[in-house]
């Protein structure tokens, strides 16, 4: 958004990186006129006294500066500025236009502790949520006039992201301003990952992270449950392949309803062909092996198709569990494909391939049926389905299913291909770029934890791999991005230390996502303003 502001009326329009002018205008009285004659000094005429001296003098009137744009994480696309007190939470209601915003009213009302009166005509004083308009469904206009507050979006989600802004503009006593918010994001997919299959982390804590990310306006939350190390979520189908520490369904239900609540889809992983231990450790029979009969670490044999059969289970069995919109196949670091000469060293590999694709198939070529075959899996649940870049290879007879969306994490790995290649063929893709966006426990592999202040400074969506940004006329394939924790030495920081170690991170992520542009405050202050807000 370009800098702009206007005078109109007496109000401004402060958009993106423009800064609001004080200005304090000599006010009248709040009936509009001075002082009226008292009787006695009316004459029995009937006609009006001429005021005195003192009478003539108006009376004192509160004036009021010219409103500031609020001060959230993330910050408000546009502030259209106004004179007046602003609002607090005082005695004041939440009330709703639309039944379907019921939830959203009792949240905000818990949170601000104000009576939710439900669906009747708002008072002075009162929270208003409406819906209307149209356009992006999470978006909304906030405006606070006459003592009291109207949200209004096209959408539920819109709607209920003004109350994140509300909420954080009265945080600790203060005032939402007067005057008119028109947000939106900039970004559809707003992300946060955690790797609960390395390290089990608690449900009490997962759910704490959820709502500090509804409380920033993400919008999905990623839960990778299936790796080498174990399998934690309760199965029915394969209850062999379950870790002791895992999460129950019952769990998982109150952690989807949680997430559902704040607007937030749950993006569950089964990673395969690669990063299947826990499936191998309970069926060794499915682990690939070379010619010389080495086990290749995770990796399960894919011209087996009872391999095939076990992760459809699994799919097919925890659909329902997760009923969000998305859902991520993994397909990444498969190690048959890390080796010099995979057809080879895998010989049973090639020979599937060829009989399955044709003489001229590869090994990458069953990899990518593998993925396919797990998307067709996944059709009749009507997902979008996301998979890691290393997952999708360049040329060959067989070609990734055009509908999965890129993960692209990485061009650290064996042929990594890069993000332009991906973008030049149409595909839409979601930045996960772990030079950024990667929390990895204990630091291994050269990574580093990242800081909010660098994410802040020098981030963007479309930096997806190293430090260089994609061309700006791929900005609408880039649907987002995920800020990820990956526990690979799981002991090396504890729950706690986990959630201080990525708070900053995250509010400097969603800042990008949400807001296109520099950013309007400083690293230092916007620390100063998580550090006000207690989030």
């Amino acid at each position: 958004m370009g800098t702009r502001s206007r005078s109109r009326s007496g109000a401004g329009v402060v958009t993106a990186g423009t800064v609001a002018l004080t200005m304090v205008l000599a006010g009248c009285a709040g009936d509009g006129g001075g002082t009226s004659a008292t009787p006695a000094e009316r004459p029995s005429d009937g006609k009006t006294a001429s005021p005195s001296p003192a009478s003539a003098k108006p009376s004192p009137s509160k004036s009021y500066p010219l409103s500031k744009t609020p001060q959230t994480i993330p910050s408000v696309r546009e502030h259209t500025a106004a004179r007046g007190p602003g609002w607090r939470p005082a005695g004041g209601r939440v009330v709703i236009g639309d039944a379907r915003l019921s939830d959203e009213g009792k949240l905000i009302a818990g949170e601000l502790e104000l009576k939710y009166a439900g669906k009747v005509k708002a008072g002075a004083g009162d929270v208003e949520l409406a819906l209307g308009g149209s356009g992006n469904p999470e978006s909304y206009t906030m405006t606070v006039k006459d003592g009291r507050v109207r949200i209004v979006g096209p959408g539920d989600a819109g709607v209920f992201y003004g109350t994140r802004t509300l909420k954080q503009e009265v945080h600790g006593g203060g005032t939402a301003p007067e005057g008119v918010v028109r947000d939106a994001p900039a970004k559809p997919q707003r992300g946060f990952m955690l790797d609960i299959a390395r390290k089990p982390f608690t449900t009490a804590w997962i759910k704490d992270r959820i709502r500090e990310i509804g409380d920033l306006k993400y919008n999905q939350f990623g839960l990778h449950f299936s790796d080498d190390q174990a399998f934690r979520i309760q199965s029915d189908s394969h209850p062999e392949i379950v870790s002791p520490d895992h999460l129950t369904k019952a769990q998982v239900r109150e952690i989807v309803s949680l997430a559902a609540e704040r607007h937030i889809t749950v993006v569950p992983e089964i990673d395969s062909p690669g990063h299947l231990g826990a499936v191998i450790n309970a069926h060794p029979q499915l682990q690939l092996r070379n010619t010389a009969g080495v086990a290749t670490r995770g990796a399960v044999d894919i011209s087996n198709p009872e391999s095939a059969q076990i992760v459809d289970d699994l799919l097919r069995e925890f659909a329902p569990l997760f009923p969000g919109a998305f859902w991520h196949l993994g397909g990444d670091e498969y190690q048959a494909l890390t080796v010099k000469n995979p057809e080879a060293s895998f010989p049973q590999l090639a020979a599937a391939a060829r009989k399955k694709y044709g003489a001229n198939a590869t090994v990458e070529d069953l990899a990518t049926g593998w993925l396919n075959d797990r998307a067709a899996t996944m059709k009749p649940f009507d997902r979008s389905l996301k998979a890691w870049n290393d997952g999708f290879f360049r040329g060959g007879v067989v070609q990734a299913d055009k509908s999965i969306e890129v993960a692209y994490w990485t061009g650290k790995e064996i042929g990594a291909r890069p993000p332009e290649e991906y973008l030049a063929e149409g595909r839409k893709m979601t930045n996960y770029n772990d030079e950024f966006l990667y929390y990895v426990l204990g630091q291994p592999n050269d990574f580093v934890y990242p800081t909010g202040q660098r994410i802040y400074e020098s981030w963007t969506p479309l930096v997806v791999r190293g430090t260089t940004p994609v061309p700006q006329k791929y900005d609408s394939q880039i649907l987002g991005g995920t800020f990820a924790v990956w526990c690979d030495l799981a002991n090396a920081q504890t729950q706690a230390q986990v959630a201080q170690g990525i708070r900053m991170p995250l509010r400097a992520t969603i800042q990008k996502l949400w807001y296109p542009g520099k950013p309007p405050l400083t690293w230092p202050q916007f620390v100063a303003l998580a550090n006000r807000l207690g989030s």
